[in-house]
C-alpha cells in the first residue's frame, strides 16, 4: 500500500481543485435559488396588491436585447428582447413596467390615458381619445 501524501488523491493541488469546484458550484446554485425565491416573493406581493386604475402619461419606451452566443464562431446568435414602458402619474411619480412586444408597438410616447396595474405588474393602458 502506498501511503504517500502525494498519490493521485492526496495531491494538494487535487484537493484545492475539489474545494474550489464545490465553492463555485455552491455560489452558482445560491444565485439560482435566490433568484427563484425573489421572483416568487414578487409574484406574491403583486397578487396581494390591489388593482389600480390611475390617469397617466406614457413618457418613454425602451428595449433591452440580450444575445446568447453559441458555437465557436458565434454563427447562431439567438436573442431575447424585453420591452419596457415608463408612465408618469399625476403625483409626478414614474412607474416602469415590462410589457409585451405587441403592447409596446401600440404605445405612443406622450399619450395620456388610464393605466391599470397591480403591484409591479402591468395590466393595460387605455388611451384618451
Amino acid at each position: 500500500m502506498d501511503f504517500s501524501p502525494y498519490n493521485d488523491f492526496g495531491d494538494p493541488m487535487f484537493d484545492l481543485f475539489n474545494v474550489l469546484f464545490v465553492i463555485v458550484f455552491l455560489i452558482i446554485l445560491s444565485v439560482f435559488v435566490v433568484g427563484i425565491v425573489q421572483n416568487f416573493k414578487q409574484r406574491n406581493r403583486d397578487d396581494a396588491s390591489p388593482v389600480l386604475d390611475v390617469e397617466a402619461k406614457l413618457v418613454t419606451k425602451r428595449t433591452d436585447v440580450g444575445r446568447h452566443h453559441t458555437g465557436e464562431n458565434h454563427v447562431h446568435s439567438p436573442s431575447h428582447t424585453t420591452y419596457y414602458a415608463t408612465f408618469e402619474v399625476q403625483s409626478k411619480d414614474r412607474l416602469e413596467f415590462v410589457v409585451t412586444g405587441t403592447e409596446y408597438g401600440q404605445l405612443v410616447e406622450n399619450d395620456t390615458g388610464k393605466l391599470t396595474f397591480q403591484g409591479s405588474r402591468y395590466l393595460s393602458f387605455d388611451r384618451n381619445t
